[in-house]
């Protein structure tokens, strides 16, 4: 006899869930967008303010370049149940908690993938689509994970002879020359064709270990840290999964020797790139439509030249890996691809308002190449400097008889506002000997208390003109 499946079987139900999702992408009734973004880029206060911002858009004052708020056509947004219950839900909640404390707090940084899903309901702009259908639903669907976890990706095209390689040539200059002093006399002291001991492996990748957190300190902020899970390592922590590194020279008979430490080391590496980044990769990275990239040029600055080309050459490393391409009908159900891209300069409210200008310029020019390349590709991509949480006022003060910019916030690390002038955004990217120690000193705010929010909404400058780009065309 035939069985037949009973409606609300967990099968019946899956299946459903997948129809009604390819059905959704179809009609062009859902967007999965990635945020992307190196490690303290922003990426959590950005979801929460994105998702506040548009949970809050009926009061379309604070949305003025949102065009579906601003012609009064949205009727609502709610927070939906995720499509993908096995990946963890991004806690708006908890975020916007740490933001409403008395004392303000910065929440807690991204340390896994998660993701939050959005129903906007609206009137069409089309008339005819309106007679028919009156309100329609967007499904949004925001996923952050990690930055650290994007340095991974380019592993894939990469043995561990060209890794070891590039990673050396990187140790060959400061400041990772002095960095991995320890790392490098210990790997010195190794036979390589030796069969193996855990205690050296293990000793290996901790000292490796070690010279990444410290490459990522705040003093010298490098970013390019390969692999990326070595520093976040979310739920493989103390697994013999990351127990491998990069090796100073590649013996030349090592390929004869299977139980040698250079065997295990290939061995461990080939299995990190596939059961961590290649499944990674075809879980998450495959399904994105809209992407934007967060980047935080004033923390370059700050630090130097070094940092400022190590993270240049980590973002084009990390957006290689993205696929893009034109979004059309074939596309949308079977080979998804990034259609819309937008490059952020995040932290605008650290800097007077007539250098935003500045800002934006030079972002355009840090990613130049990795933008020529994406437009080739027929993406559509814009840059915006913005800030997803308003931390300062504009204000102006008296110096020498002249009347000066400012800004006017809570320091970090204070509990009393300050007015300063934080310096000048450069228009083009400075030569090596121009980065001068001291020449930059964009400083970190506090958050803003929660009396201080207009009619209690998280402040913001231009999250509008990012959510028109990424949405505005879907309405």
């Amino acid at each position: 006899m035939r069985q037949w499946l009973h409606p609300l079987s967990p099968v019946t139900h899956g299946v459903k869930k997948n129809f009604d999702e390819a059905l959704n992408r179809t009609l062009d009734r859902s967007v999965r967008l990635a945020v992307t973004g190196l490690s303290r880029s922003g990426k959590t206060v950005f979801i929460t303010s994105l998702v506040h911002q548009l949970i809050h858009g009926m009061n379309n004052d604070h949305l003025p370049f949102f065009e579906l708020v601003n012609n009064d056509r949205l009727q609502g947004v709610k927070q939906q149940p995720q499509p993908d219950l096995h990946i963890p839900t991004f806690r708006y909640d908890l975020s916007l908690d740490s933001l409403m404390a008395d004392p303000p707090a910065w929440p807690e940084p991204t340390s896994s993938i998660s993701e939050i899903r959005l129903a906007i309901r609206y009137q069409p702009q089309n008339t005819l689509l309106r007679y028919f259908a009156p309100v329609n639903t967007l499904y949004l669907d925001i996923i952050d994970y990690p930055g650290e976890w994007l340095l991974d990706l380019p592993l894939l095209d990469l043995s561990y002879e060209q890794w070891s390689a590039q990673i050396m040539a990187l140790c060959d200059q400061a400041p990772r020359l002095a960095l991995s002093q320890a790392w490098r006399m210990f790997m010195d002291s190794l036979d390589l064709l030796a069969p193996t001991k855990e205690t050296q492996l293990r000793q290996a990748s901790e000292l490796y270990t070690e010279f990444l957190h410290c490459c990522h300190d705040k003093q010298y902020g490098l970013t390019l840290l390969q692999p990326g899970r070595f520093t976040m390592p979310g739920d493989l922590k103390g697994a013999p999964l990351l127990e491998f590194c990069p090796l100073l020279k590649i013996p030349a008979h090592g390929h004869k020797a299977t139980d040698s430490f250079y065997a295990t080391m290939k061995q461990r590496y080939e299995s990190y790139k596939e059961h961590v980044v290649r499944k990674f990769y075809k879980d998450h990275f495959c399904q994105f439509d809209r992407q934007i990239v967060l980047v935080d040029v004033l923390r370059a600055f700050n630090t130097g030249y070094a940092t400022f080309k190590d993270m240049q050459a980590a973002i084009e490393l990390v957006l290689k890996s993205f696929h893009y391409g034109k979004s059309n009908l074939f596309n949308r159900l079977f080979n998804v691809k990034i259609d819309k891209l937008l490059f952020a300069a995040t932290k605008a409210d650290h800097i007077t308002p007539n250098q935003l200008p500045n800002l934006e310029r030079f972002l355009v020019q840090m990613l130049a190449q990795s933008n020529n390349n994406i437009k080739f590709e027929g993406v559509k991509t814009e840059t915006v400097a913005l800030s997803a949480l308003k931390c300062t006022q504009a204000a102006n003060t008296e110096f020498q008889g002249q009347q000066i910019s400012c800004i006017k916030g809570i320091p970090k690390h204070s509990d009393k506002p300050v007015a300063l002038f934080p310096g000048e955004v450069p228009v083009d990217i400075p030569v090596p000997e121009d980065w001068l120690q001291d020449r930059f000193n964009f400083i970190d705010f506090r958050p803003p208390a929660a009396s201080q929010w207009q009619n209690n909404r998280l402040p913001h400058m231009r999250m509008d003109r990012a959510l028109q780009f990424l949405l505005g065309d879907k309405f």
